[in-house]
């Protein structure tokens, strides 16, 4: 598929998904399928919930129907997987399930993923040796979980987990067009164009809500994008680092709030407003000025992460990049702490 097709590609998807957030929306209402806020929310009027159900469903039916338009190979793993999660999803987003049950689905939908696809190429050492594959599927099936989960960790104010779908799936579709993978490209921009259309509606003040059933998609999609490559493939080889890296900034805050947690010996899965992102929101500054903050660092590390290997250099610079990201989070994190404390 040439750039002309994604690019005709992406206006039809982009259109289709703004009609379907606006009905569903519609529908939601309707229904009476609101958030209502409590002393953990970050809004203050009941809203809509599900709306990211349109990102998944547009996206995964746009891939599917261009596998076979094309006679591409069918990724059964991934798309038996990703229709799990948001079926679970949206059934949470409608009535809450236990905990036990959701994870229990993100493992068979990950698990299915990788049997199909086969796990990341993880390798440890400077001699790059093969871990054992066992461990390596284990590896891959727990980055995959937790990918999922972080996500849906991060979206809690209006329009951050749209942002970050927009520069991780411009990565994507950079990427893919550059090794000439069509299938990567194909899902990432649709996945871009689903989730403009989304933060159309989402933006401050957010018409309607992602829930999970978008948000558990993106971090199933986002993690497991670059399986869909060849064996050998560029993209499969990086598909492990850059799959963290496109996420950066939602995966540090993530993996930073969890550690503190349990630092306190607080219980993980009740809500709260312990991320950074939340901090900063609480400190007084807008949704859309925290969720612009986290765009622009995940994009700078996505320009980065790309552009590297495709002029024939490494990921190190990336990842000087998320590591300087990583420390000015921690910088932030670390300035509001104190300014509270002083307060107090």
């Amino acid at each position: 598929m040439n750039k002309a097709s994604l690019l005709a590609l992406a206006l039809v998807t982009a259109v289709i998904s703004a009609a379907g957030v606006y009905f569903v929306r519609k529908w939601t209402l309707r229904k009476g399928m609101l958030d209502i806020p409590n002393e953990r929310s970050s809004h203050s009027e009941p809203t809509p919930r599900g709306g990211g159900i349109v990102i998944a469903l547009v996206s995964l039916t746009a891939f599917t129907i261009y596998s076979l338009a094309f006679r591409q190979e069918i990724a059964y793993g991934f798309l038996i997987g990703a229709v799990l999660i948001v079926v679970v999803s949206w059934i949470d987003d409608v009535r809450d399930l236990p905990p036990a049950i959701r994870i229990a689905v993100h493992l068979t939908a990950a698990a299915l993923l990788l049997i199909d696809r086969g796990s990341y190429p993880i390798f440890v050492g400077g001699g790059m040796t093969e871990v054992p594959a066992v461990l390596e599927f284990v590896i891959s099936l727990l980055f995959i979980v937790w990918f999922i989960n972080a996500y849906n960790f991060m979206d809690g104010i209006d329009g951050i987990a749209g942002v970050q779908s927009l520069a991780a799936s411009a990565g994507w579709c950079a990427l893919g067009l550059i090794s000439g993978e069509p299938a990567v490209a194909v899902l990432a921009c649709v996945i871009f164009a689903t989730s403009l259309s989304f933060l159309l509606f989402n933006w401050q003040p957010a018409k309607i809500f992602m829930g999970d059933a978008g948000s558990a998609f993106l971090g199933f999609t986002f993690s497991g994008i670059g399986l869909l490559a060849p064996l050998g493939s560029g993209i499969r080889i990086l598909a492990f680092p850059v799959a963290c890296l496109l996420l950066w900034p939602f995966m540090f805050d993530a993996f930073y709030t969890l550690v503190k947690r349990l630092l306190r010996h607080e219980k993980i899965w009740h809500a709260h407003r312990n991320h950074i992102y939340q901090q900063l929101v609480i400190r007084g500054y807008s949704h859309a000025t925290v969720s612009i903050f986290y765009g622009v660092l995940a994009l700078s590390i996505t320009i980065i992460a790309v552009t590297m290997p495709a002029i024939g250099h490494s990921l190190v610079p990336a990842w000087i990049a998320a590591g300087a990201a990583g420390v000015l989070l921690l910088a932030i994190e670390y300035s509001i702490s104190g300014r509270r404390a002083s307060a107090e």
